[in-house]
């Protein structure tokens, strides 16, 4: 991979941390939202955090996406695990959370997986091109092995 392609992934991971911390904070402001009471979410969108929340997280799919189109989704999700670090330490010195010792646990373990699928390769090699050309594209005459 190239580093370009490990800035899409980290920028995936700061988005999609700094938008999740900034929704959070911006719906403890308004409070509680019950099912039955759902509209209580259209005035939220004009609260600033929830807003920049959005923001953030609207930057997430789009690198998302971008990270999407050069790897597997199975290499990319792992990726966005290192976020979960990054929330619990925004979580604990923005919005005052306490992240016990357990939950740091977890995260850590949950991380760790990246080590686990980051030495294999980002992107399945193919077996067949037809595989990544649909049917409707394909020129080989019928018959023909393509």
């Amino acid at each position: 991979m190239t580093f370009k392609r490990y800035l899409i992934l980290a920028g995936m991971v700061v988005f999609g941390a700094v938008g999740d911390v900034c929704l959070s904070r911006g719906m403890k402001g308004i409070g509680a939202v019950s099912l039955p009471n759902l509209y209580q979410l259209i005035p939220a969108v004009f609260n600033p955090w929830v807003s920049v929340g959005i923001l953030f997280l609207l930057g997430f799919f789009v690198v998302y996406a971008t990270a999407l189109s050069f790897a597997d989704l199975t290499y990319v999700i792992p990726a966005t695990s290192l976020g979960y670090v990054l929330i619990a330490l925004m979580s604990q010195f923005f919005l005052d959370e306490n992240v016990t010792v357990m939950r740091w646990i977890g995260i850590l373990l949950v991380s760790g997986g990246v080590g686990v699928v980051a030495p294999g390769p980002s992107l399945t090699k193919r077996r067949r091109q037809q595989e990544l050309v649909p049917a409707a594209f394909n020129t080989a005459p019928e018959g023909s092995n393509g």
